[in-house]
């Protein structure tokens, strides 16, 4: 049973990211008015561009695939205490991955054990990539914020090389391109929608990340790790190796949405796979509290924010990427909010000043 104390704390990482968010739409449409659009006409086009009707449901559940498994690759460290924003790289290096991996094999397998063939591929670049923060962590004590965004321009500019040189197809003459998948790789809508698998794959992916997270012994041990990590070594956890699987899984969650992409979206590995889910799942991840389950409630809210920035200009004369501007206002108060955890004596557990102790009878 939740006892009143786990109430508290529940209604607390309830209450502030709310908040939060409400801060930064009262902030945002104060933005709108100053660059002369009707605050309330905005959120209404929101609204509508992302949820009004089928149509927009499926154009929302679209763009918050990626973002539901570029969220675990910050979820999953966050939890051993680490703080990765290795996110766009390891997507980037997935969908490398992957694109090599459909091209090498081409039509020599079936189209299921070639999707399965760059499902692999794009998990285990990515993995490797934010590997490569968490080792650097570990055993040379480098800071893996830092470290894994710096990993993300290496990523963009390997990415870019290899698209404009040796992978390019000469086809590909305004937008450098690496040859297309074959068609029949390609993964595709479920029945009956426009939104393609890559969905499904986000949503048990946040399904499987909670479950290791919260009901095996290794979470335990990832949880514990986090939470003190010195009283870990001396219970004798293996600190190092939880350190490289946890980013590994972390960077192998991204790595697959770079596949999604590359197969499902846009069949050719190129510039397109740069245009900021990565980020977008950071901001995910923070809103989310680092829960797994919570993460794909927010991806679908963000995933709306996203999908309505084409109306945004064409009914209110707004730039496309004033859903950007939003998106980074909401970080920077989430992040706010961050500070204001145990500070409302509401939320804090209530301790009696005075104990009520049997009576021990007089013999």
């Amino acid at each position: 049973m939740i006892n009143r104390s786990n109430w508290r704390k529940t209604l607390e990482a309830i209450c502030i990211p709310v908040g939060a968010v409400l801060v930064a739409l009262i902030i945002f449409g104060i933005f709108c008015a100053v660059v002369g659009a009707n605050p309330f006409a905005v959120y209404g086009s929101i609204y509508k561009a992302a949820f009004g009707r089928w149509s927009a449901w499926q154009r929302t559940l679209i763009q918050a695939s990626p973002l539901l498994l570029s969220a675990l690759c910050t979820v999953l460290p966050a939890r051993l205490g680490l703080v990765i924003i290795g996110n766009e790289g390891a997507l980037v290096m997935g969908g490398l991955g992957a694109i090599i991996v459909g091209l090498s094999l081409g039509e020599s397998l079936s189209p299921l054990l070639v999707q399965i063939g760059m499902a692999m591929g794009g998990m285990l670049f990515g993995g490797v990539w934010i590997a490569i923060a968490g080792a650097l962590r570990h055993y040379r004590a480098v800071n893996e914020t830092i470290s894994s965004l710096l990993l993300n321009y290496i990523a963009i500019a390997l990415l870019n090389h290899l698209v404009e040189g040796p992978m390019r197809d000469p086809s590909s003459l305004n937008k450098p391109s690496t040859f297309p998948l074959a068609e029949i790789n390609r993964l595709g809508d479920i029945p009956g929608t426009r939104i393609h698998y890559g969905l499904l794959y986000g949503l048990i992916a946040c399904i499987v990340a909670y479950i290791l997270i919260e009901r095996t012994t290794f979470g335990f041990a990832a949880r514990t790790t986090g939470g003190n990590i010195r009283a870990a070594q001396i219970a004798g956890l293996p600190v190092g190796k939880l350190t490289i699987i946890i980013c590994f899984l972390a960077g192998s969650c991204a790595g697959l949405a770079g596949m999604v992409e590359v197969a499902a979206v846009h069949g050719v590995a190129n510039e397109s796979l740069n245009v900021g889910y990565g980020y977008g799942g950071i901001l995910v991840a923070f809103v989310a509290r680092h829960n797994p389950l919570a993460t794909a409630l927010v991806a679908v809210s963000l995933g709306g924010i996203l999908a309505s920035g084409g109306i945004l200009q064409r009914s209110h004369s707004l730039p496309d990427a004033t859903v950007l501007v939003f998106q980074g206002l909401v970080f920077l108060v989430v992040l706010y909010g961050d500070s204001l955890y145990g500070r409302f004596p509401f939320f804090q557990e209530k301790i009696d000043s005075v104990k009520k102790f049997p009576k021990k009878s007089l013999q």
